[in-house]
């Protein structure tokens, strides 16, 4: 696994780019003699499947193997050798670990009863994601549960983050573009000044969450773009906003997007602009299905033992296994990656990320702990 990694990580691929990795994906489950189907969802998707020697029920595992637009910063002798593109978020851990899995568990076809669905997605990084389209093409239609992990560079090696209900965020993606009327910036009375109507949208967004979403439940909506103009004394023709809106609460997610438009249209009114929207709605909100969740966290305990099962504390970050867990009943955990060395303390998505390749065997463990429980006597 940990070869695997490695080889991953110095080649990566971004987002619905993920060709040859797809490729090496493919190779190891052949070479398990896995049945592998390929470009499912019509974007480099994979699943390996094993049929045990008995009939039962199938349970799917899946992992997602696309890389970052980042420079790897990291001096280490597997550094991504793709200038710009790096594996700063774990995906080709999860992705090896998967394949340790697989490779294990093709051993043992003989004492399993059920099927187990080995999922490589690609896209996570990149909305609309890759999971919607593989699920589109009715990979989990005989699926009675699905499980996904994730490295945690926040977690201690040794220790699973479980919990069930809401665990990460839906997120939105917005685009505002504000029409003005341009002009001499010692004549602003014959102007619409799209800057002073883009700085009263900003300030009246930051309202939204404070004032208008109930305080017991939880929103975020941050501007991250805002551009215009490109010479002192000329007062903008335009202003270009861009954010991100983060939910839990699928009303909310409603309410945030009909206010952020009311806004729009009385400020805009108001100073005699104009105004276009492109809201993207992005990944769903995860949710963790108790029964699966306790489960997990049930027999977990005894490969990890009950003290190194912490809880998963909820996150307005995002992930499109949120796809898998509208679909079918499942639940989604975290495996520590960090030990004592600050190398492995980098957050996800930084140029220096990196973790406890020891962390793949607990993933790899986990899911083995997680199948032997449904399809072994």
């Amino acid at each position: 696994m940990r070869d695997w990694r490695r080889h991953m990580h110095m080649h990566p691929e971004l987002s619905f780019e993920e060709v040859k990795t797809a490729k090496y994906i493919e190779e190891k489950l052949r070479s398990f003699n896995l049945e592998v189907k390929t470009n499912v969802g019509g974007r480099n998707g994979l699943i390996g499947i094993l049929k045990g020697a008995n009939p039962g029920k199938t349970i799917a595992l899946r992992a997602d193997f696309d890389a970052l637009p980042i420079d790897d910063e990291k001096d280490v002798p597997y550094k991504s050798m793709n200038p710009g593109v790096m594996h700063a978020c774990g995906h080709d851990g999860h992705t090896a670990a998967l394949l340790g899995t697989a490779k294990v568990l093709s051993n043992y076809k003989q004492h399993i009863n059920g099927t187990v669905i080995f999922i490589f997605q690609p896209a996570e990084e990149k909305p609309p994601g890759g999971a919607k389209f593989m699920i589109e093409e009715g990979i989990l239609d005989e699926v009675d549960a699905v499980f996904g992990a994730h490295l945690g560079s926040e977690i201690p090696l040794g220790k699973v983050a479980v919990g069930a209900g809401y665990k990460m965020a839906a997120v939105d993606k917005f685009e505002i573009r504000i029409k003005g009327r341009g002009g001499h910036g010692a004549r602003p009375n014959e102007t619409i000044d799209s800057i002073i109507v883009g700085t009263s949208v900003v300030e009246a967004l930051q309202k939204i969450v404070s004032r208008n979403v109930d305080p017991l439940k939880s929103a975020v909506v941050t501007v991250g773009v805002f551009q215009a103009g490109n010479a002192f004394n000329i007062i903008a023709d335009s202003a270009r906003i861009e954010g991100t809106v983060r939910t839990f609460d699928a009303a909310v997610r409603d309410q945030v997007e009909e206010r952020m438009r009311s806004i729009l249209e009385g400020i805009t009114n108001a100073f005699g602009a104009t105004f276009e929207i492109d809201y993207l709605r992005g990944y769903p909100a995860l949710y963790n299905h108790e029964t699966e969740t306790e489960l997990v966290r049930n027999v977990l305990s005894q490969p990890f033992k009950e003290e190194n099962i912490v809880e998963f504390q909820p996150t307005m970050g995002a992930e499109d296994f949120s796809y898998f867990l509208n679909e079918k009943s499942g639940t989604y955990f975290r495996v520590g990656s960090r030990n004592e060395d600050e190398k492995t303390h980098f957050p996800h998505h930084h140029p220096k990320f990196d973790f406890d390749e020891r962390a793949l065997m607990n993933i790899s463990k986990s899911f083995v702990t997680i199948v032997s429980h449904y399809l072994f006597d």
